[in-house]
């Protein structure tokens, strides 16, 4: 007989997870979901793609690899894992220090938003797709994402406050990228996700005093869920030779570079967030793109520089351009706008120069399978 989950951490899959969290939403908040609503070069966005092109890929060239990855998701080793339990230590919001209560909702609800646009975008194939072994796999994946969505919201309820994961399906703005972009910005979303959880969390394991919030103690497992998904994407760019050379390359350096320069920029916002886990923001930033820089290797031809001379300073103008650019738009009026606008210049100006940094080449390796080994 089966029996039906009550939590997402349990459903067994993604219709499920999202039936259960829909019957939540009657006591979310209507202003975390307007935070998770905006549409910013620093926010996560939800994303449409051509899935007919998507639904003719065919695996069988790495058929040997891929069997193996499909056969460790079906066996789900996170299941039932994203809920609290005993280990879920109380949470004193009422007296957590302004600053870092705006800033850590901030990015719980950035997170949440974030998860969930992956589970809407692989739902979305899943449902249109034909092909078995693509379906299945976004099957899985999205699974993973409305689990550490609802994991998320669980968090943000405490605090008062959770995201209508419904209502965002139905009235955040969709933006369109072909299939090879969307291969690029998840693959690299999903790496770098691991990497940030996994520094945070075995840096709380050396300094537990750190540890404000139990949500921590969740990011080993969380992380590798990350990974296995980085993994999916690698294979399926592994699947088209093309997609990583030839004038794609530049494309892969393009969203290297914006990757990398929105997490720096992003993570500098919240000073007290990384104060209260006693991290510093650029030691944070250089262990992150050192990590994926390794992973990444696995299927990109070329990793960034992040050695050159150029490179730190760059980040730091871009933050600065940054920081003018939100108080331009405070000030409003004539003025602002003509700030914010220099702000912007100064911006592109940056990541021009990020982006003409020269790339360090190296050869793919023929396995392109790896194991969390952080």
């Amino acid at each position: 007989m089966n029996i039906q989950a009550t939590h997402s951490a349990d459903a067994t899959t993604v219709e499920e997870g999202l039936a259960i969290q829909e019957e939540q939403a009657k006591f979310d908040s209507k202003a975390a979901t307007e935070v998770a609503m905006q549409n910013t070069l620093l926010t996560p966005r939800f994303y449409t793609t051509d899935f007919d092109e998507l639904d003719a890929i065919n695996v069988d060239g790495i058929r040997e690899e891929w069997d193996q990855l499909i056969a460790q998701m079906v066996a789900d080793p996170n299941k039932g894992h994203f809920k609290k339990n005993e280990d879920w230590d109380h949470v004193d919001w009422e007296n957590m220090e302004p600053g870092l209560k705006k800033e850590f909702i901030d990015f719980l609800i950035s997170s949440c938003t974030a998860e969930f646009s992956g589970c809407v975008l692989y739902k979305e194939m899943k449902r249109r797709g034909n092909n078995k072994d693509i379906t299945q796999l976004f099957q899985l994946m999205a699974r993973d994402e409305a689990r550490h969505a609802g994991f998320i919201n669980d968090a943000l309820r405490e605090a008062g406050v959770a995201v209508n994961l419904g209502f965002l399906t139905q009235k955040k703005k969709y933006t369109y990228f072909r299939p090879k972009f969307i291969y690029y910005a998840t693959y690299l979303s999903e790496k770098i996700g691991y990497a940030r959880y996994i520094t945070i969390f075995r840096h709380l394991q050396e300094h537990p005093e750190h540890r404000f919030h139990p949500i921590f103690k969740w990011f080993e497992e969380w992380c590798n869920d990350e990974f296995s998904h980085g993994e999916a994407f690698a294979l399926l760019m592994k699947t088209d030779p093309k997609l990583t050379s030839g004038k794609n390359v530049y494309w892969i350096k393009f969203f290297l570079t914006a990757v990398y320069a929105t997490m720096y920029v992003r993570d500098h916002q919240r000073p007290k967030f990384h104060e209260a886990l006693g991290v510093d923001p650029d030691w944070y930033a250089h262990e992150v793109f050192t990590k994926t820089s390794t992973l990444t290797q696995q299927i990109f031809p070329i990793t960034l520089d992040i050695e050159h001379p150029r490179w730190q300073p760059t980040l730091e103008k871009l933050q600065r351009a940054n920081v003018q650019i939100a108080e331009a738009k405070a000030e409003g009026g004539l003025g602002g706008k003509l700030r914010e606008w220099a702000g912007s210049a100064k911006a592109a100006m940056c990541f021009v120069s990020l982006y003409t940094i020269p790339a360090q080449k190296h050869q793919v390796p023929e396995t392109t399978r790896l194991v969390p080994a952080y």
